[in-house]
């Protein structure tokens, strides 16, 4: 997070420059700013403090609605993390890496290709085979459509590496990635309405999801509060892996859960998982039939549910492992999931 903050810090002080020369060579202020951005190198980097910097509001066309939690990652965030799990400090773009700005919505249909230290500020769309996002920011633009920041649904192969999903506008329309048959490793998700909502062949690996907006009002749960999931796994996919990652959702107001997934052959192993109602949430019922190839296996719970409950079952769904799962503060075995529907 503190790592995004200096990009607009880096983007904020050449606007100002900007102005300034305008206003020196006597042109209005005003063409100075109206001008779009040309790509331009902003370093990255990870200072222990510096200026707080939220997403901005959304379009002047209305009343935006407010996030009840803040998107800005708060000092001790990082602090909540147990050892050995992914934070702030071991997922995004690696510090010092200069990063390119690449201006409006960009689309990547060639195959094999390597997108590599850059900064987006619209919507990112694959559908090649094999494409590779490395060292990037995802901070997406106003929008009044449900949309992740990267859509890689229609896409194969797809890998992202020590990346960064924080969206520039909070909106309620906003999620992190949409992921298809993709390979996502260290990377960091905060301030969408879902982190990853994750169809067949997903992989999340070492990576960090935490402090998702929370909206009174969203139009895609008919005006609904939003729906906040960590990752969500949807009907009719399958072979999902969560391996080795921090989802907390435990600064969320009022989330639904770390994990939600309808999906057959689900795995998920060795997170650091908190928040929601139920922590895990296991539904077979969109599909209408039990769930084949359940496995939550070697987690560490923490306590922040709302009705103390690390999994949950629906009423024909089982686990086909389940050992190692703990509370994270004391090592004791969590109790046996709750089932219902």
């Amino acid at each position: 997070m503190a790592k995004t903050r200096w990009y607009v810090v880096a983007a904020v002080a050449a606007l100002a420059l900007a102005v300034t020369a305008a206003w020196l060579l006597g042109e209005p202020a005003g063409q100075a700013a109206e001008s779009p951005p040309s790509p331009s190198l902003i370093p990255a980097t990870s200072p222990s403090s510096g200026p707080s910097s939220g997403p901005s509001s959304s379009p002047s066309s209305g009343p935006s609605p407010s996030p009840m939690w803040s998107t800005a990652q708060p000092p001790e965030a990082s602090w909540r993390v147990p050892d050995g799990f992914p934070n702030a400090d071991t997922t995004g773009v690696p510090p010092g890496t200069p990063l390119m700005v690449v201006t409006g919505d960009q689309s990547f249909a060639t195959d094999g290709e390597v997108v590599e230290n850059k900064v987006f500020h619209g919507f990112v769309v694959v559908t090649a085979r094999g494409v590779t996002f490395r060292n990037c920011v995802f901070r997406g633009r106003a929008t009044e459509e449900v949309r992740p920041l990267l859509d890689s649904e229609h896409a194969r192969d797809t890998v992202v590496e020590d990346s960064e999903f924080f969206p520039s506008h909070a909106s309620p329309s906003i999620d992190g990635i949409w992921a298809g048959a993709t390979k996502i490793y260290r990377s960091e998700f905060h301030g969408t309405v879902d982190g990853i909502k994750a169809h067949t062949d997903t992989l999340v690996q070492d990576s960090y999801i935490h402090d998702l907006s929370w909206f009174a009002s969203d139009p895609d749960q008919g005006g609904e509060p939003t729906h906040n999931d960590g990752v969500q796994v949807f009907a009719e996919h399958t072979r999902v892996t969560l391996r080795h990652n921090t989802i907390d959702m435990s600064t969320t107001k009022d989330p639904n859960a770390a994990v939600q997934s309808s999906a057959d052959e689900l795995r998920v192993e060795d997170n650091y998982l908190d928040g929601g109602a139920c922590i895990v949430n296991i539904d077979h019922t969109p599909l209408g039939r039990p769930l084949t190839g359940q496995r939550v296996t070697g987690n560490r719970f923490g306590r922040a549910s709302a009705h103390d409950c690390p999994i949950l079952l629906s009423s024909r769904s089982e686990l086909q492992a389940d050992g190692g799962n703990v509370w994270h503060d004391t090592g004791d075995p969590i109790p046996s999931p709750e089932q219902h529907d």
